[in-house]
């Protein structure tokens, strides 16, 4: 039986929900196992939930956002980078692997970008496995 990873795949609501509009609009197609999930901004995404999607099974997340010097509360995005590297950092040092966790900017225009990225990132979990916090019984 082959594994297929469930993954979260965070957007911003201007830049990386746009992304993903302009993909839909072009007819592109991201994996059926990635599960978008628009927020604010990338610097007003809490990461509890990142943190929480991983402890209740998710095996990666994706977030993307507005390319640095582009977001639209002015430094959004730059407070997000920072969190996510604590929280990759964090997430190594429990032994839970930070490369579970990617960040990538993703503009309006580029739908075939934001599409790349979630195809990337589902071959890369793909390989890596299941994460260890996953409950497989109850899939």
């Amino acid at each position: 039986m082959e594994f297929t990873p469930k993954i979260i795949y965070f957007l911003c609501a201007w830049c990386g929900s746009g992304g993903s509009e302009t993909a839909a609009a072009y007819r592109l197609k991201y994996p059926e196992n990635v599960r978008p999930f628009r927020v604010m901004c990338t610097g007003a995404l809490d990461p509890v939930y990142i943190l929480r999607s991983l402890i209740e099974g998710a095996d990666g997340v994706v977030v993307s956002g507005c390319h640095p010097g582009d977001c639209h509360y002015n430094f959004g995005n730059f407070r997000g980078r920072r969190r996510i590297a604590i929280i990759k950092k964090m997430l190594d040092s429990l032994g839970l692997d930070g490369e579970r966790l990617w960040l990538r900017w993703v503009a309006h225009g580029e739908g075939k970008k934001m599409i790349d990225t979630a195809k990337e990132f589902n071959n890369y979990i793909t390989q890596k496995g299941a994460n260890p916090l996953s409950n497989r019984w109850d899939t």
